[in-house]
């Protein structure tokens, strides 16, 4: 649905992006994430066609972005991170607005209205001016500005920025619903954001990708080694006898040691799972084992593991 290819944006002297390649398969929510300045809004902004790229190619739907911008924009809804509402209208006559401009028949419009309307949770509002809407349903107005024209491809960037914790969970199963219907990239600094609402991450830095993978993928790629957690209530240094005697395990480290409870870590070497052998030591020494879980590097240890070092990974 979207391709990408060696894109690459310059201002002056300053490169904002350099040589970007990814792409977007059909109904797919991509993350595309990176610290503020990384040159996640100059390739949003490329791809809806607000600005030119110095170099590389973009295609959408199959159009190119360059060559076929008025097709491409035809089919994209583009949710900027501050959107132009205009204040003094209503839901509905803001709505139907951007429903003229952005070409739909006009016998169509009323029924466009009102599907975008419950899709976003705005079935009360159409009357409501927008000047008197909280923050939470002013971005739910912007996101239905987005769907008007029922597009192919939606562009979110940083779409729940600046709402409280019960708009963004809102907002965030929105997006979730509206995936299949419509292919996503979705941009943001929010790690739990892309966690659970994207399938598959577009990390970058510096304006360079620096990893592609889903979530899972990149965890197992940078865990390096399997890691265990083992709580249990019993004798710390019987376990970890206990547990020296097994194969395969790299390291055994206390986490946490209490009146109720103790914690282990355990790492694993690749390829191996352990867990079943583990279990039997902890019961075998004496101690009741209360929980094993696999542990691995969250998205946020992958976020900053590629965006403060000077190589990332690329998949």
């Amino acid at each position: 649905m979207i391709q990408v290819e060696h894109l690459t944006k310059r201002y002056g002297n300053t490169l904002a992006i350099n040589d970007v390649t990814f792409d977007v398969k059909k109904g797919e929510i991509l993350g595309f994430l990176g610290p503020n300045g990384a040159g996640k809004t100059t390739t949003m902004r490329i791809l809806s066609g607000f600005i030119p790229a110095t170099d590389g190619k973009a295609r959408v739907s199959g159009y190119d972005v360059f060559e076929q911008p008025l097709e491409v924009k035809r089919r994209i809804g583009y949710l900027p991170e501050n959107p132009p509402l205009y204040q003094e209208l209503s839901v509905d006559s803001f709505l139907t607005f951007v429903a003229q401009i952005r070409g739909v028949k006009s016998e169509q419009i009323s029924d466009r209205l009102e599907a975008v309307k419950e899709q976003c949770g705005l079935e009360d509002m159409g009357s409501r001016l927008i000047k008197y809407l909280s923050k939470g349903y002013r971005q739910r107005v912007a996101l239905a500005q987005a769907l008007i024209h029922d597009p192919d491809v939606l562009i979110l960037d940083e779409p729940t920025v600046g709402l409280d914790p019960k708009q963004i969970i809102e907002v965030r199963e929105l997006i979730k619903r509206l995936a299949g219907e419509h292919t996503i990239i979705l941009s943001s600094h929010i790690l739990p954001e892309v966690s659970m609402t994207c399938q598959r991450v577009v990390i970058i830095n510096n304006g360079r990708v620096v990893a592609t993978d889903t979530p899972e993928n990149l965890k197992t790629t940078l865990a390096g080694s399997n890691q265990v957690q083992i709580e249990f209530r019993g004798d710390m240094d019987g376990v970890r006898r206990a547990l020296a005697s097994l194969g395969h395990l790299k390291s055994v480290r206390p986490e946490s040691t209490s009146a109720n409870a103790a914690v282990l870590r355990v790492e694993v070497e690749p390829g191996f799972d352990e867990r079943a052998d583990m279990a039997r030591a902890v019961v075998q020494s004496g101690a009741d084992l209360l929980e094993l879980k696999t542990t691995g590097p969250s998205l946020e240890d992958i976020f900053l593991k590629l965006t403060t070092e000077e190589s990332g990974i690329e998949a």
